[in-house]
Formats: C-alpha cells, sequence, structure tokens
C-alpha cells in the first residue's frame, strides 16, 4: 500500500467537505465518491453522517449499493460516522421502511437511539487506539450499537450520563465506524488511525 493513500468520501449526501478537509490536515489525498468508477480509484472509503435513509436511497438509485458491497467484501478499509455506521451494519433495529444497509460489520445498530436532532449532546469518549485522552464526541441525531458478534472489537462506548455503557466506536478489520461526528471537532485523531488502517491494509 502507498504511504499516501487516495481516501474517497461518499458524496451523496451529508457532511462530505468536511471530512475532506480532515483528510487534508493529515497530508492524505481526499476525494468526493458519486460514482461506482469513483471506487476503483481510491484506497479507503469514508461513509459520513447525514440522513441514512436518504443515503441508502440515493445509493440504490445510483446503482452504488453492490459495488459498495463488493469492494467492501473484498477487503476495502471504509469508515462509518454516525449514518455511516448505520450502513456498514449488517443488522438494524428501528429502520425506515425499505431501508437498506451495506453491511460488513457483524454488528447489530439501532438507528436514531439517542434521540432526535433537539437532542444532540457531547460527551467525552475514550477511544482504544488514539491515546489516552477522551475525545470530545458530537452526537447527532446518533445512533448507538445494540449489539455486537465475535470477532468485533468495541473501541469506545459512552461512560456517562443515562446512556453510559451504550457502544459508540467499533472495528472489525479493515472497518471502523463510529456513532459520533469526529470531523467536526477539530481532533483529527480518529481520522488518523483510519489513515493508518488503510496504510497498512493490502487492499487491491
Amino acid at each position: 500500500m502507498s504511504t499516501h493513500p487516495v481516501i474517497g468520501v461518499l458524496a451523496l449526501q451529508g457532511d462530505t467537505a468536511e471530512h475532506v478537509r480532515v483528510l487534508e490536515d493529515l497530508g492524505v489525498t481526499g476525494t468526493e465518491v458519486r460514482r461506482r468508477a469513483d471506487l476503483d480509484a481510491i484506497d479507503g472509503l469514508i461513509l459520513p453522517g447525514g440522513e441514512s435513509t436518504t443515503m441508502s436511497k440515493l445509493a440504490a438509485r445510483y446503482e452504488l449499493l453492490e459495488p459498495l458491497r463488493k469492494h467492501i467484501g473484498g477487503g476495502m478499509p471504509v469508515y462509518g460516522t454516525c449514518a455511516g455506521m448505520i450502513l456498514l451494519a449488517d443488522r438494524l433495529l428501528d429502520e425506515a421502511e425499505g431501508q437498506q444497509s451495506i453491511g460488513g460489520i457483524d454488528m447489530t445498530v439501532r438507528r436514531n437511539a439517542f434521540g432526535r436532532q433537539t437532542e444532540s449532546f457531547e460527551a467525552p469518549v475514550a477511544i482504544d487506539g488514539i491515546g489516552e485522552e477522551p475525545l470530545e464526541a458530537i452526537f447527532i441525531r446518533a445512533p448507538w450499537v445494540e449489539s455486537v458478534a465475535d470477532g468485533v472489537t468495541v473501541l469506545g462506548s459512552v461512560t456517562r450520563g443515562g446512556h453510559a455503557g451504550r457502544i459508540v466506536a467499533v472495528r472489525q478489520g479493515p472497518l471502523l465506524a463510529t456513532s459520533f461526528h469526529p470531523e467536526l471537532t477539530g481532533d483529527t485523531r480518529v481520522h488518523r488511525l483510519f489513515v493508518d488502517m488503510v496504510k497498512g491494509q493490502a487492499y487491491s
């Protein structure tokens, strides 16, 4: 794998530009992904936050669901944030009618688990692999991970308040997912973890 990977950000809906900006801050080439052909030109992919139902419908409309599943099955490193976590889940709870996930991580994710947009909040979350100092995580109409299967590593959980113990960061092989939005915090450590995963992955 190149030490200068190209990482795509799915640009159907959501905060694409914020992720590209963080990647550029880390010295990595970030590029928007809108078509199937774009997937062949990247070393890793970020599925951004947004509205998961809309994203899945747009992915189906633009015939991206199966190509995304194929690339994930082939070992492409992928990082999903918030709605992106929902897209990477093998199983969903409280999903909209007809909503599809892409799948890849053997986990069950509950959609909008932390409440509505007006119930958005910030909380410190310790994430394995980014250092001891907790990350100030921003949760916006966020999902949580209801359960994981063997082979899925829990990297972080909420530690305070009524949601203490809820899983909000996981990894399974080259796939990473968080309930929150590190691209909005100015803290680049989770993205750096993903970039390191991409650099260490012999994906082709």
